[in-house]
């Protein structure tokens, strides 16, 4: 039997089309091993976000080569449909698939024997208007369900729709079976992901329905005992569905929403379709329906243009925000978009030292948002991700904690009460099952927190 890993660079979506094209290999007989394991085949999943997924790339196949010389390496994703022949070009790569092409690959491929040439496929991104469902199952015990693909938007600074194509998505009845199934399985709680996941229901370049369709759809999935949405632009992250999700069975206090920037004159370089006015208004909403909701921005820093003032607005923006945590992107220029020739390119130096400065407004957000959890009863989901001894879950709202690793609790979700939480960020919280109190150690978890 053939052995097979994989290597997943990138988004949720990303990781639920690795699991996908994983299950086609097993339904094979192929069987899938962890990338140390000397396997016969290597499938590289790609992002082209940023120029550091770029470089991760090449690192991975030197590693795979490494490991196992003879194997068979073939790159697939973003990358791969952005710089197919770039890739065929570096040493050890063995086919390289594009958007179309990836679920194919098995079909197209063979029997992987290494040839004279590497073997490369990517049509043209127009021709990839299909869309091929795809979900995560026992990576991870949360599920990452794939709903939506590709991108109408323009902004400056993204490939993404170079690499992906038009936005399409599935029908709300095959995801509403998708996730019973799932939750059938046994699977607690499902991630709905997309490039854009909240312009949901475009198929064949007609809109059917919407997103908010979809989640009325799902709240009524009783199998599934949680749903979050992984990521949502702002300008469609509507208050219908904010005060449907403070009143929902199902869906999860937690909303990730990209900024991008403080400054509209830099939202507007972007050609972002929104300024900060609108993003205030979702966060207070926000506030004001689910008091305690976990909220996380995407921010970048550094894009062409981006003055020490317009710096400044996009700091004392989100220093004033009332939000749970950044995620922080130094900005780097992508080849074929309109942001890579403009002008005023911020010094490197300085895209640097202004991420690593919210990175520490990030951290100090963070531990203000957990610190607003004690006294709280909250629902813990365990999940299958264990280190030295220690497992990890996270509450409805998205804090992370960690307890001593106890088999019967992985995939469970478990009551408790949060009580303590110290400079460490370690807390004491009381296990609420059965009616009983029994005393339970857990850490809450907020990376690189600032020591007081």
């Amino acid at each position: 039997m053939k052995k097979v890993a994989f290597y997943t660079l990138g988004c949720k979506l990303n990781f639920s089309e690795t699991s996908t094209i994983s299950r086609s290999f097993q339904d094979r007989g192929y069987e899938k091993v962890d990338f140390s394991d000397k396997p016969d085949v290597f499938i590289i999943n790609t992002c082209s976000v940023t120029d550091n997924a770029d470089k991760k790339c090449r690192k991975v196949v030197r590693e795979a080569r490494q490991i196992s010389p003879d194997a068979y390496v073939a790159i697939i994703g973003c990358y791969a449909q952005l710089k197919p022949k770039e890739l065929s070009e570096i040493e050890g790569v063995d086919a390289v698939l594009g958007a179309a092409e990836k679920f194919q690959l098995l079909d197209l491929l063979g029997d992987f024997t290494r040839k004279a040439e590497p073997e490369v496929y990517a049509k043209e991104v127009d021709e990839a208007k299909s869309f091929t469902a795809s979900y995560s199952i026992n990576d991870r015990t949360r599920t990452f369900l794939k709903i939506q693909d590709g991108c109408d938007y323009s902004c400056t600074f993204c490939t993404i729709p170079l690499a992906r194509g038009n936005s399409r998505s599935d029908t709300i009845e095959n995801i509403v079976n998708q996730a019973r199934e799932l939750g059938l399985s046994g699977v607690k709680e499902i991630v709905l992901t997309g490039i854009n996941t909240g312009d949901f229901g475009i198929r064949n370049g007609k809109r059917e329905d919407s997103f908010f369709d979809l989640v009325k759809a799902l709240d009524d999935v009783e199998e599934v005992s949680r749903f979050r949405i992984s990521s949502i632009e702002p300008n469609l992250l509507s208050h219908e569905i904010i005060d449907f999700v403070s009143q929902s069975k199902r869906f999860m206090p937690h909303f990730h929403i990209p900024l991008q920037s403080g400054s509209d004159s830099m939202l507007i370089a972007m050609k972002r379709r929104y300024l900060s006015n609108l993003y205030q208004d979702r966060i207070d909403h926000i506030r004001s329906e689910i008091p305690m909701a976990g909220i996380g921005v995407d921010v970048i820093i550094g894009f062409p243009g981006e003055t020490e003032e317009e710096f400044l607005k996009t700091y004392r923006f989100l220093n004033e925000l009332d939000v749970s945590y950044l995620h922080v992107f130094t900005y780097s220029e992508r080849p074929n978009t309109p942001a890579a020739t403009m002008k005023d390119p911020v010094p490197m130096n300085v895209r640097n030292m202004r991420s690593k400065m919210l990175r520490t407004l990030s951290e100090k957000k963070k531990r203000y948002f957990y610190e607003q959890n004690i006294g709280n009863n909250v629902n813990v989901l365990f999940e299958n991700d264990i280190e030295d001894g220690v497992m990890h879950g996270f509450t409805e709202n998205y804090v992370r904690v960690s307890a001593k690793y106890d088999p019967l609790r992985v995939n469970e979700i478990i009551p408790v009460s949060i009580n303590e939480i110290n400079s460490n960020g370690y807390a004491e919280v009381n296990e609420l099952e059965d009616g009983g109190k029994t005393l339970m150690n857990i850490t809450l978890v907020a990376n690189n927190f600032t020591k007081n």
